[in-house]
């Protein structure tokens, strides 16, 4: 990811045709790894990460989603499952509403 187009993501400067894309935070998980980006958003406007990035002339290899309305997959295998702890369905009915 080139400098200038982290800027533009992170200032919400890149247009979609559904308006600007604004993005909470955009950052490198890995400063050696500048192909791997971390974004954090609150929309959950249809392929958004990806029509950011083909905006700007990028192709996204893989999605990998590791947050979601307080749920995460820390410590669960890929490919593998668990049960919603009652506190977890609570916040997830919460957000969902």
């Amino acid at each position: 990811l080139m400098k200038e187009d982290f800027g533009k993501i992170a200032e919400g400067g890149v247009v979609l045709e559904d308006g600007m894309a604004e993005v909470d935070e955009i950052a490198y998980p890995n400063a050696k790894n500048r192909a791997e980006v971390g974004i954090q958003i609150h929309t959950g406007k249809n392929r958004f990460i990806r029509r950011i990035f083909e905006s700007l002339g990028y192709e996204i290899e893989k999605l990998d989603r590791v947050f979601f309305a307080g749920l995460t997959k820390k410590d669960l295998a890929r490919g593998r499952w668990r049960f919603l702890t009652e506190e977890e369905v609570r916040l997830l009915k919460h957000f969902l509403n």
